[in-house]
């Protein structure tokens, strides 16, 4: 087989392995799985998949890349946004969807409990560095907005607000995983829930001022449904 095809093949098998592992961590628990099964669950024995992988955390850790180089991706570019209390409704956005177009994803990285592997240097590298890290891009958004007074006196911690606004929209995100189909609740549109959630929770943040010029960049978007 020529190198380039091999090499294509060998990231092939590597992708299907991961595809596998997430599946099998999101419905059963990352402690509940073993290589084995991982390997049978795509036809394989586990020695071939110590090829790929030398172990369960190693594996891991490239899963985790992975799904979050995707997830940051579709946060970073949005750090081109000169207003950071625009930039900061953006990235809401951008969180939300992320979870509707990649659910299972969305379930194992902040539906889970954190596993117990280590990170390496070269994960750590990215941590704190807003050009490749989403939260990290989040926070210094905040940070730019209250350096810019439009945050209301008494906020003052950029951790804090990112937290809050990041638990706003994973709840809105969790629910419209689990519960979009729920015959019991009469749900209003995604777009429209959205809108109002980052709209309603940036208020309690930030000056009129700021909170006008949100508004007036942003307009009214509810009527733009986020597609699942």
């Amino acid at each position: 087989m020529p190198a380039t095809r091999q090499i294509k093949e060998q990231a092939r098998v590597k992708a299907r392995i991961l595809r596998a592992a997430r599946a099998l961590f999101v419905k059963h628990g990352y402690e509940a799985v073993s290589l084995r099964r991982i390997a049978g669950a795509i036809g394989y024995t586990a020695p071939a998949l110590y090829t790929h992988f030398s172990s369960k955390e190693d594996l891991l850790l490239e899963l985790c890349r992975a799904e979050f180089t995707t997830f940051s991706d579709g946060l970073t570019p949005l750090n081109a946004i000169a207003d950071p209390v625009v930039r900061i409704y953006r990235f809401g956005e951008a969180y939300v969807h992320f979870a509707v177009r990649h659910p299972e994803a969305y379930r194992f990285m902040f539906m889970l409990p954190v596993p117990p592997v280590e990170p390496q240097p070269e994960d750590l590298a990215k941590f704190d560095n807003p050009e490749m890290d989403g939260y990290a891009a989040h926070r210094e958004a905040i940070a730019q907005a209250m350096a810019a007074g439009d945050l209301r006196a008494g906020h003052t911690d950029p951790e804090l607000v990112a937290q809050v606004l990041w638990s706003g929209v994973h709840g809105l995100a969790s629910l419209h995983i689990t519960h979009q189909n729920d015959p019991c609740v009469p749900w209003r549109s995604l777009a429209s829930r959205l809108h109002t959630l980052l709209l309603a929770t940036l208020s309690g943040f930030l000056k009129p001022e700021a909170e006008s010029r949100l508004r007036g960049a942003v307009g009214d978007e509810r009527g733009a449904e986020t597609h699942a």
